[in-house]
């Protein structure tokens, strides 16, 4: 509101809040404000005309009534008028009452779009800046069909004046926000791209904000703003703060265009032009640089501006992904910050490592900082703090640190905030799960997390102790013994009764030989728990004592007397009585076949999805959870879970990958061990423990076992497939494959031996569903007989903003050079949409590395001396000749590095062996660069001419 002033003060308005402020009680202000209406209606309906500055000061009460709560119906006309009039106060006050009070369906509207279409074409910037700001401000559909073709022109004209092109960018933003489908940007889309060079840094922060929008729905169109945001970026972090100094804040330069600009930058992947990426990464090197430089002030201002540059550079590196040692760099930089005395930094670092994690090129670096994360973790008070040290252990945890970090996590949940606890729960079971090589840890782990926070382990965890159980012939002798002990304690959870019920009831003949665990003692250990149980765990208890009747004839009588009694045969509860009728009549009248047979042990479950992954999903919601449950390939070149090479094949694989041995039988469905399905229906655990005849879960089938389960394809695969991020893959194997304003296909893959596993994303990017979506793999009638791919199905309905999960399993049959396509179809909006990319599964994905001395790599490069056995390249390197990065993608090609094997130290030699299902290819490399001349000499030698050839080709489109 005008500040009241001598010369146009509006003493009348000053004199009425006056009065307002005044009034003792809401009835005198009601009274006041009554009077005051009365006497504004009067003025607008009496016959002598208004004078502007009259019309301005009873609008103005009108605005000041109604900012008081109260209900205005009239003056919006005079409102209306104002706008006409060529003093900027009067027009101000009508454009400030519209935009506040006038709505999108208002009768007066035409009026208004003439009005504001009269200031736009006045050339007064004033005036202009005025109309603009209206129409933001109100920003109805109405106002977007009148403005949407005028504004971009207003932009781009070279005579509108700054401050214009200022609010036309930020009004044509708002725009796109509201009525996205009435702003063609078409014909403007290069003019718009170019006021990233404006000698105006205002303009320039108005067009970033703008094209970052319409970068992320139309990113084609607006590629060309990369170079030039590069460009600004650099001449802006490489200038001194005197250079900038209207937009220099506390001596930092233009934080908030450096942070827009960088921001914009993440709407792209990293820029193919090798000059373009070196001077981004100069620019990012800067950044990181300045992060470590002492303060040039003490004020807060100045270290907050300084760090929201820095954390935006740290995004852009994440998003990027494809720089080492920025990757690094950023992860210890936001190392220091774990230790900081401001507490929102320690939130910003956690958050930003939680990221870094998931990173084949930084996890190892995250993991260095774990001592300082758990530290966090005990003396954080703040709880979103502590929850994201939570968040950060659960990323960085691998093989080699997980019992570290399941131990610390089950140690804080003793004292965690309770709003936690559930989501604390199951990710120490998944850690434990996924990264346990010794099966009774896991069982030992669980049976604690039951212990120390019962009350929040849900139904699942408990349910996938038991699968995993009954999947694994050499952990049930323990865990009969381990439940059994557990059990005695004087006080346990239920959750433990369910666990040691069902255990038992399959295993207990595993621990009955010893007499302190005799069949009769097993039965009253959980008999004395049965009456403080829930319905649900009292049935279970049955269907446990029917069991002992099959595998303990001896305590047969004692388990009828209890099934016999009133308390059984009456009880209130139907479920209950019926359990106890039938488990008493089949004791009684079966024979010991029949019941041997009935009352058999479980099958294996057929494994899918965790149920416990699949809930923590649920709970965290989509692209939220840190990919922990994705092997990571680790500078060895190997995944984590494949800890030898020498001996892959006895290697230990991770939980989820062996949880059905091949030489058991595979049912389709566990047959439940009751006898009446239609009667005791799932209703209870015991009858349909995993769920398995529900329908999956929109993540798919998330845990099948690499075996022989491939079917061919008879599709042709599309010819026209998209291969534009296909080679990024070749040395790395996590990352987006696929992206455009409607849809994200990212990738998580896994191979060892011949076999392969990759985990396709596909991310919803809009509001909207996604109705019958298909995805499915062709390949080209060679390749059919050269590589086996059977995907799994995928949920027909994506909902906006969701991700699902598809499966493939991949067989290595022989050597291949052609890369299998991924067709995707569904529906947007009504119409149908086609997409076809090619699967970035590569021959050097099914390399086994392997190590061997110098004279070893000799003697056999001399084997492989044959002409037809070697290709040789000499090409011109494309990135930056760095030995660091040569090492890592030699390693993420597959390769074992031989250190110390070639004379010349700059030269990089590796060796390894191709693995498919007819035979085995030795490999043997060696790269040499020339730093000066820019240039590379790659040799290869294979037993095989066309595995040296397709080897060729995809390593040294890598450097």
């Amino acid at each position: 509101m005008p500040a009241v002033s001598k010369g146009d003060g509006m003493r009348g308005l000053a004199v009425f809040i006056s009065d307002i402020r005044n009034c003792k009680s809401k009835e005198a202000e009601i009274k006041r404000i009554n009077k005051e209406l009365a006497n504004i209606r009067s003025k607008f309906k009496g016959d002598k005309a208004l004078d502007g500055y009259s019309k301005k000061k009873y609008v103005c009460k009108l605005l000041f009534i109604f900012l008081l709560g109260h209900d205005i119906d009239f003056g919006h006309m005079e409102a209306v008028n104002l706008l006409s009039s060529n003093k900027y106060t009067e027009k101000q006050i009508g454009y400030l009452f519209i935009s506040v009070l006038v709505n999108s369906n208002s009768d007066l509207i035409r009026l208004i779009n003439n009005g504001i279409k009269n200031d736009l074409g006045s050339r007064n910037p004033t005036f202009m800046n005025l109309a603009l700001h209206c129409i933001a401000n109100v920003g109805s559909r109405e106002m977007a069909e009148a403005f949407a073709a005028d504004i971009p022109r207003i932009l781009v004209a070279g005579d509108t004046m700054d401050s214009v092109k200022q609010s036309a960018a930020l009004c044509l933003l708002r725009l796109n926000r509201t009525s996205p489908d009435l702003v063609p940007m078409g014909e403007w889309t290069a003019r718009v791209v170019h006021l990233l060079n404006d000698q105006h840094l205002g303009v320039v922060t108005a067009a970033t904000s703008l094209i970052t929008t319409l970068a992320q729905k139309s990113p084609d169109d607006f590629k060309t703003s990369i170079s030039l945001a590069i460009a600004r970026l650099s001449r802006i972090v490489t200038s001194a703060s005197i250079d900038l100094q209207d937009y220099t804040y506390y001596f930092v330069a233009a934080p908030w265009l450096s942070v827009k600009l960088l921001r914009l930058l993440q709407c792209y992947p990293p820029p193919e032009d090798a000059a373009l990426r070196s001077r981004l990464t100069e620019c990012l090197e800067t950044v990181l640089n300045k992060a470590q430089e002492p303060p040039k002030s003490k004020k807060v201002q100045h270290s907050n501006a300084k760090n929201a540059v820095l954390f935006e550079a740290i995004s852009l590196i994440i998003h990027h992904d494809s720089e080492p040692t920025l990757l690094v760099r950023a992860c210890n930089q936001l190392g220091q910050f774990l230790q900081h005395r401001e507490t929102n930094l320690r939130y910003l670092a956690l958050e930003s490592m939680c990221t870094l994690a998931s990173s084949e090129f930084s996890h190892e670096a995250v993991k260095t900082h774990i001592e300082t994360v758990i530290n966090a973790l005990k003396t954080e008070r703040d709880v979103s703090v502590r929850q994201r040290a939570v968040d950060l252990l659960y990323a960085m945890c691998d093989r080699s640190n997980a019992k570290q970090i399941v131990a610390e996590m089950l140690s804080y949940l003793e004292t965690a905030d309770y709003s936690i606890r559930e989501e604390i729960v199951l990710k120490v079971a998944i850690l434990a799960e996924k990264y346990a090589v010794d099966y009774t840890w896991y069982v030992d782990t669980i049976l604690n997390l039951i212990r120390i926070a019962g009350d929040y382990v849900s139904e699942e965890v408990w349910y996938r102790v038991i699968q995993i159980v009954i999947n694994r012939d050499d952990v049930q002798g323990y865990a009969a013994k381990t439940v059994f002990e557990a059990l005695q304690a004087p006080a346990c959870h239920e959750n433990l009764v369910k666990v040691g019920g069902y255990i038992l009831g399959e295993f207990g003949n595993l621990i009955a030989g010893d007499s302190r665990s005799s069949p009769l003692v097993q039965f009253n250990l959980l008999h004395s728990k049965f009456h403080l149980c829930s319905v649900p765990t009292r049935a279970l208890l049955l269907s446990a004592y029917i069991k002992f009747i099959n595998l303990f004839p001896e305590v047969k009588a004692t388990i009828q007397d209890v099934l016999r009694s009133d308390s059984q045969l009456r009880n209130a509860d139907v479920e209950l009585q019926q359990r106890a009728v039938e488990y008493l009549r089949l004791s009684c009248i079966a024979s010991t076949d029949i019941l041997a047979t009935v009352l058999e042990e479980m099958p294996p479950f057929p494994e899918r999805e965790s149920s416990i992954l699949a809930k923590l999903k649920r709970k965290k919601g989509p692209g939220h959870l840190p990919d922990i449950d994705d092997t990571r390939r680790n500078v060895n070149g190997n995944t984590e879970h494949s800890e030898t090479t020498e001996t892959p094949a006895k290697s230990s694989p991770s939980l989820m990958t062996e949880l059905l041995p091949t030489n058991r039988p595979r049912p389709a469905s566990s047959s439940p061990i009751m006898l009446s399905a239609g009667t005791m229906s799932s209703s209870h655990p015991f009858t349909d423990l995993m769920n398995l005849n529900s329908t999956p879960s929109a993540g798919g089938g998330g845990g099948s076992l690499l075996i022989d389960v491939f079917s061919d394809n008879s599709s042709p695969a599309s010819m026209d497939a998209s291969e534009d991020n296909f080679f990024r893959f070749v040395c790395k194997n996590n990352g987006v494959l696929y992206e455009n304003q409607l849809l994200q296909i990212g990738l998580k893959s896994e191979y060892r031996q011949n076999l392969g596993r990759m985990y396709v994303f596909f991310g919803n990017k809009t509001s909207t569903q996604f109705l019958s979506f298909a995805s499915a793999v062709v390949s080209q009638d060679e390749l059919k007989t050269q590589l086996n791919v059977h995907a799994k199905t995928v949920d027909p309905l994506i909902e906006g903003g969701a991700q699902v999960q598809q499966i493939l399993n991949i067989e290595c049959v022989s050597d291949f050079t052609d890369a299998p396509v991924l067709n995707i179809q569904f529906r947007y909006g009504g119409a149908l949409q086609n997409i076809a990319v090619k699967l970035p599964v590569m021959l050097n994905k099914f390399f086994q590395p392997t190590e061997m001395t110098s004279q070893d790599f000799f003697q056999r490069w001399k084997q492989l001396g044959a002409p037809q056995q070697e290709v040789q390249k000499i090409f011109k390197a494309k990135h930056s000749m760095d030995t660091e990065v040569t090492k890592a993608k030699i390693l993420g090609f597959g390769v074992a590095l031989l250190d110390g094997v070639d004379p010349n130290p700059t030269n990089f030699v590796g060796a390894g062996v191709i693995h498919t299902k007819s035979t085995q290819v030795g490999c043997l490399l060696r790269l040499e660069p020339n730093t000066q001349a820019e240039m590379y000499r790659l040799t290869l030698r294979t037993s095989r001419e066309s595995v040296s050839q397709r080897l060729c080709d995809l390593l040294s489109e890598q450097f």
